[in-house]
């Protein structure tokens, strides 16, 4: 008898272990995953200042917003509060139920919208204002998609790290607050650029 119960409280107990690591395995994975990709883009928060100067970059803006890679959702959140229909693009799935929750919770789940995509498949062409917390790695073919998907009256946002090639029409902040909006009629890739360069420096 004695023999049988420690059977059973060791068949319990690794029962226990194994649904834990499962599910600490279901929790990590969308968090580790962004890491092992081409392009890492991981999620860091954006601070209170970052989404007051992404707010300030809106102003006298129309239209609907995208965040992407939206991560807990409060830029798109702050967004829909200035009565934005905004949009966010994110693959963690847990930070997207997250934010839909957020939404719901502020009162604004009719305005805010998430999504879990992938970047890359997503076209972004009916968005007229675009938000962006990227990193150096993926910001030149960023700016190329961007460029080719955008119609011209779009504003660019950018946080953390500007693009390579666009030269911004208004900057803020400092620091890892900085942002940097790049108003797309006035932006040229870089092969535009560089012929003028060359061309200047021939006269």
């Amino acid at each position: 008898e004695g023999s049988s119960r420690r059977r059973s409280w060791g068949l319990l107990v690794t029962a226990g272990v194994g649904g834990t690591l499962v599910a600490l395995y279901a929790v990590a994975t969308p968090f580790i995953t962004p890491a092992l990709r081409k392009v890492c883009l991981p999620f860091v928060p954006a601070t209170s200042t970052q989404i007051q100067n992404v707010l300030k970059m809106l102003e006298n803006r129309s239209g609907s917003v995208v965040d992407i890679g939206s991560g807990d959702g409060r830029i798109v959140i702050a967004a829909a509060k200035r009565g934005f229909k905004a949009v966010g693009y994110e693959l963690n799935p847990w930070l997207v139920w997250y934010s839909r929750y957020r939404a719901w919770r502020d009162g604004v789940h009719q305005n805010a919208k998430f999504y879990i995509s992938d970047l890359w498949k997503v076209s972004f062409s009916h968005y007229t204002n675009v938000v962006v917390f990227g990193v150096p790695q993926m910001m030149p073919q960023l700016e190329k998609k961007l460029e080719e998907e955008l119609e011209r009256d779009a504003r660019i946002i950018a946080c953390r790290f500007p693009f390579p090639c666009w030269i911004p029409d208004h900057t803020t902040g400092e620091g890892i607050d900085t942002v940097w909006a790049y108003d797309l009629k006035h932006s040229r890739g870089c092969e535009t650029k560089n012929l003028e360069v060359t061309s200047e420096t021939e006269f």
